[in-house]
């Protein structure tokens, strides 16, 4: 059994495409006997494209009792020989197999842009030991190993630069057009590529952990087969093919032609009915991968597109999922804007905290430099930092840290920065020589895209939902900005679970999308879970159905979009496909169809169920 399984498996595309050929080219001398031979030449149309058909019914019935397509075609292929239709006989083997070639090239193709991802994958590591560098395997990097990667390499493993500092071009994982700068204690992931310096790096995440070797996970796990109308067509191919062996059987019977029998074994395979649905499923998960989604199943484009709800967590998702600077507000004339912002930018610069990072970061963009190094740095853990910058003594921090140091608020100040704090921003209070001299206002910045995105949602009847931690002004503050009015606030795992519940009991069925650990239980329990994968957690990512590689939640409308397509394009290839056998079976029954005719009309339906499937692969939907 073995020795027929490696048999099937020789040569793969390639060999099949040469048989298809070699009996193409058969099949022609048959009909138009151009070259003698002292056999029919469809012969070897049998042999190169109607043996490996055989044999893999053979190994179906044999191994699992398998009673499907294959061995109807079979049974035709053998009753044309048995009756001396050779061509007919060559005719329903090549056609099968060509079939059969356009259903593998679709599949291929719609799942290339994913499989590029094995490409990517670097396969050395210069590895530093002692004084020396060494080029090791990928694989025989461990944890904790210290790498060194050269301009122009690719990142082998995720990890954090340890020194150097150099332009990251994260396009393969996080789907950004430009490079993002990198210096020490900053992340880079596998199969990214390094613009510019050397840097040196610690291993964080190896083998499969990397962040490359995870997306090629997701991608392998897609499959087809697991839609629950795929199941059905299955059923119906079965039981078809009992009926037909009856038809033919009867037919044989009442009217004594074994060709009219012949006919109906052929036109009656369910070739079309089973390609229907996973040829749709594998190019409509080819055109998601286009833009920006790997899915983990087809069954989950199944069940999107029942979706009537897209909750959403905030943080992360509708928005970037870190602070920035929105404003510096001063107190007065004796600091301007732009010094304070400097000398906040420069006293927070040793900081490690989330928003001093921040502090740091928005100087940079609006400056174009870095802040000036402290003479002296003071962190006071729960408060804030203290230093000494370009001859000023700087206090930046909370409320309470200005309260220790006996600095106080304006009224008219107070009221300002009441103003902020209603809109859920967090402020950091700046002292220069002992006054308050102003504050930097954070906030998390939405998406440029989730404005649109939610718009083109209530266009196509999905109404969006917000499921979030956040407080109540922060929250309602982005969801009015969003056109969000069905918004749930300072939820916990188990609130997230209850809301998604009752709107499913409601037969409201709702897609979850988050990023977090917080968010794992929701992305589960809903219909549909879609993971953001370039911020997102593992366990996030783990517990999705769809991963959204690039975090651009802009192409939303368009996943939906595809999802309801899909199943129009399935329904359409069922429908045609059973309307063209029912056809085709009274026909052959009335003996107007004859073995050759009829294999026509049978594989010319498969192969337009499988044209109008690969239509999917570019399919795309125009907005306003």
């Amino acid at each position: 059994m073995k020795t027929i399984e490696k048999l099937l498996d020789w040569g793969g595309t390639k060999k099949d495409i040469l048989f298809l050929v070699l009996g193409g080219i058969a099949l022609l001398n048959s009909m138009f006997s151009v070259l003698s031979l002292p056999f029919n030449s469809a012969w070897i149309t049998v042999v190169l494209c109607g043996i490996p058909i055989i044999l893999e019914a053979i190994v179906g019935l044999v191994t699992a009792f398998d009673i499907k397509a294959d061995v109807l075609v079979s049974l035709a292929l053998l009753a044309s020989l048995g009756i001396g239709e050779y061509f007919a006989a060559g005719e329903i083997a090549f056609i099968m197999q060509l079939g059969g070639l356009l259903e593998e090239l679709t599949v291929a193709r719609a799942r290339a842009g994913i499989e590029k991802l094995v490409h990517l994958t670097p396969q050395t590591a210069r590895i530093i030991i002692g004084d020396t560098i060494k080029t090791i395997l990928v694989d025989q990097v461990k944890e904790g190993d210290i790498l060194q990667v050269q301009p122009g390499g690719t990142v082998p493993v995720d990890g954090v630069i340890l020194s150097g500092q150099t332009s990251i071009n994260q396009a393969v994982i996080t789907g950004e057009s430009l490079p993002v700068d990198k210096t020490v204690g900053d992340e880079v992931l596998s199969g990214t590529v390094n613009q510019y310096g050397a840097f040196e790096m610690k291993a964080l995440k190896v083998g499969k952990d990397s962040s490359i070797q995870r997306m090629i996970q997701l991608v392998q796990s897609a499959d087809a087969g697991k839609a629950k109308i795929v199941g059905l067509a299955d059923r119906w191919a079965t039981w078809i093919v009992v009926v037909a062996l009856l038809a033919a059987a009867i037919t044989w019977l009442v009217t004594a032609e074994i060709i009219r029998a012949v006919t109906i074994l052929v036109v009656f395979c369910p070739c079309a009915l089973v390609l229907a649905t996973p040829t749709a499923i594998m190019a409509a998960i080819g055109n998601a991968t286009k833009h920006g989604f790997l899915v983990r199943e087809g069954d989950a484009l199944e069940r999107l597109s029942k979706v009537h709800r897209i909750a959403f967590d905030k943080t992360g998702t509708l928005t970037y999922g870190t602070p920035a600077v929105i404003a510096v507000e001063t107190a007065g004339s004796k600091v301007t804007r732009d010094t304070l912002y400097a000398l906040a930018a420069s006293v927070e610069m040793m900081s490690e905290h989330p928003l001093g990072k921040a502090v740091v970061n928005g100087y940079r963009q609006e400056s174009g430099s870095f802040p000036i190094r402290p003479e002296k740095f003071i962190m006071q853990p729960g408060l804030g930092v203290e230093g000494e910058c370009d001859g000023h003594t700087v206090i930046a921090g909370n409320r309470k840290l200005m309260e220790l140091n006996h600095i106080s608020l304006s009224e008219e100040m107070s009221e300002t920065v009441d103003r902020y704090l209603l809109q859920g921003c967090t402020i950091i209070y700046t002292a220069v020589n002992g006054e308050f001299a102003g504050f930097i206002v954070l906030s998390d910045t939405l998406r440029e895209e989730s404005a649109d995105m939610i718009r083109r949602l209530k266009d196509i009847g999905v109404e969006p939902v917000l499921l979030t931690g956040d407080h109540e002004n922060a929250a309602r503050t982005m969801a009015k900005r969003l056109g969000i009015t069905d918004c749930h606030t300072e939820c916990l795992p188990e609130d997230k679970l209850n809301w998604i519940d009752l709107y499913e009991k409601q037969h409201e069925p709702v897609c979850m999308i988050g990023d977090g650990i917080n968010d794992a239980p929701a992305l589960k329990k809903a219909m549909v879970g879609i993971a953001m994968g370039g911020v997102g957690s593992d366990i996030a990512i783990d517990a999705a159905d769809i991963v959204l590689v690039d975090d651009e939640v802009k192409e939303l409308p368009h996943l939906l979009m595809l999802s309801r397509r899909m199943m129009v394009t399935i329904r359409c290839n069922l429908t045609f496909s059973m309307f063209l056998n029912f056809v085709a079976i009274i026909l052959a029954i009335t003996g107007v169809l004859n073995p050759v005719v009829g294999a026509l009309v049978h594989n010319a339906g498969s192969v337009l169920v499988i044209v109008n499937s690969a239509v999917l692969l570019r399919w795309k939907k125009t907005y306003r």
